[in-house]
C-alpha cells in the first residue's frame, strides 16, 4: 500500500481548566495535535502507511516533535523547515474547537509563513496514494490557500486520490476573504469531500439556505445531506464520495450519526448516544481517517461508513486531541 500523505499545521494544545485552578496548581494540560496530524496519528495506529507535512522551525523543539511522530510511525520526511515559531492553542477541557473560548496563537508560525514556490510539491508527492488537507490551512491566509492549491495541481496530475475535511473555524477567517471565495475553487481537485450540510453551506453555497431542520426531525436531516451530496457531485464532478457527520449535544446525551453518498446511493450509519464525554477535539478527524482506512482497504460502502462513524464516536472518550483507539478496538464498537 503506498502512503497517505497529510497536509497541515502541527500544534500544541494548551488546555487551562475552566475555573484558573491551573495558574495556583502551576499544572497546564498539554496535548499535541492539528487536524491533519490527528489524522495521521489515527491512520498509523490502523498500520496505515502515512506521511505528515507541515512546517517547522528548525530547533531542539521540531526535533522533540518528530521524533514523537516518528515513534507513532508518522513519517516526518517530508516535513518543511523554516521560520521560528510553532502555533498553539488554548481550549478549555471537554469544549470544542467551533467553542468561542479558543484561543489561537498562529500568527507568524511557521506554517502560516508558508508561501507559494517554497514547498516541492513535485517530491512531497512522489509516491503517494492519497493526499489529505483540511479547510484549516486555507483558513489561515490566502497564501496557504494558493499553497494548498499547488498541491492539489500537482496531486491531480499524479492521478492521487484527494480528500478535504470541510471544517470551518470562524475565528481564523481573518484575511478579507470569506469561505465561499476560496473553498470552491479548491474542492473542484477533491475525489472525497467531508464535512456537515451545514459547512457545505458556509463554504461551498450548498443547500441549507434559510431552511431550519430540528436536530429531532432525523429523516428530514437525512433528506438534506442526500440532496446537499447530489449537489456536491454535480457542481464539482472530480468528486465521487461526500460523507455528512451529524452530532448534536443536549443536555442529558450527545448523539452522533454520519451519511456517505457514493453511487447514487446514500448510506447511514449505526446512531450512537451517550451522557457523558471526555474530549470534543479530533472527533471528526478521526471520521475522516476513518473513510481513508475504509477505501485504503477496498471495504464496502456501507463498512467504510461503519468504521469511520465508530470511530468518531469512540474519540469522544479519549482525553487529548488525537484517538488511541485500535482498529480492533472500533470494530469491536460497531458490533455492541
Amino acid at each position: 500500500m503506498k502512503p497517505i500523505l497529510c497536509f497541515g499545521e502541527f500544534l500544541f494544545r494548551f488546555s487551562p481548566d475552566a475555573d484558573g485552578n491551573w495558574i495556583e496548581t502551576n499544572s497546564l494540560p498539554f496535548f499535541v495535535g492539528g487536524a491533519e496530524c490527528n489524522v495521521a496519528s489515527a491512520l498509523a495506529i490502523w498500520e496505515v502507511p502515512v506521511q505528515y507535512c507541515t512546517a517547522l522551525p528548525e530547533n531542539y523543539l521540531s526535533d522533540q516533535v518528530t521524533n514523537y511522530l516518528e515513534n507513532k510511525k508518522i513519517d516526518t520526511s517530508k516535513v518543511f523547515y523554516h521560520g521560528n515559531k510553532i502555533g498553539a492553542y488554548y481550549l478549555s477541557g471537554g469544549a470544542d474547537l467551533k467553542h468561542q473560548s479558543v484561543i489561537y496563537d498562529r500568527s507568524d508560525s511557521a506554517f502560516a509563513g508558508v508561501k507559494p514556490g517554497m514547498i516541492d510539491w513535485e517530491n512531497v508527492l512522489d509516491g503517494i496514494s492519497w493526499f489529505h488537507f483540511s479547510a484549516i490551512s486555507p483558513a489561515i491566509s490566502e497564501d496557504l490557500a494558493k499553497v494548498c492549491e499547488e498541491a492539489l495541481v500537482i496531486a491531480e496530475k499524479k492521478k492521487i486520490t484527494i480528500s478535504v475535511d470541510l471544517n470551518y473555524r470562524s475565528k481564523l477567517w481573518q484575511y478579507g476573504k470569506t469561505p465561499h471565495e476560496i473553498m470552491p475553487q479548491l474542492v473542484r481537485y477533491c475525489d472525497v469531500v467531508m464535512g456537515n450540510i451545514w459547512s457545505a453551506s458556509l463554504m461551498l453555497s450548498i443547500g441549507w439556505g434559510d431552511r431550519v431542520i430540528k436536530k429531532s426531525d432525523k429523516d428530514a436531516l437525512l433528506q438534506q445531506a442526500d440532496e446537499i451530496s447530489v449537489s456536491i457531485l454535480k457542481y464539482y464532478t472530480k468528486c465521487k464520495t461526500v460523507a455528512n457527520t451529524f452530532r448534536f449535544e443536549g443536555e442529558q446525551k450527545i448523539d452522533y450519526y454520519a451519511t456517505l453518498y457514493s453511487g447514487q446511493k446514500l448510506y447511514i450509519s449505526k446512531q450512537y448516544s451517550s451522557n457523558k464525554v471526555i474530549d470534543k477535539v479530533g472527533s471528526g478527524d478521526c471520521f475522516m481517517a476513518g473513510l481513508i482506512y475504509g477505501f485504503s482497504n477496498s471495504l464496502p460502502k456501507q463498512d467504510i461508513l461503519e468504521f469511520a462513524t465508530a470511530a468518531a464516536f469512540a474519540k469522544l472518550f479519549v482525553r487529548g486531541d488525537a484517538t488511541d483507539k485500535t482498529a480492533e478496538d472500533i470494530k469491536n464498537l460497531i458490533m455492541t
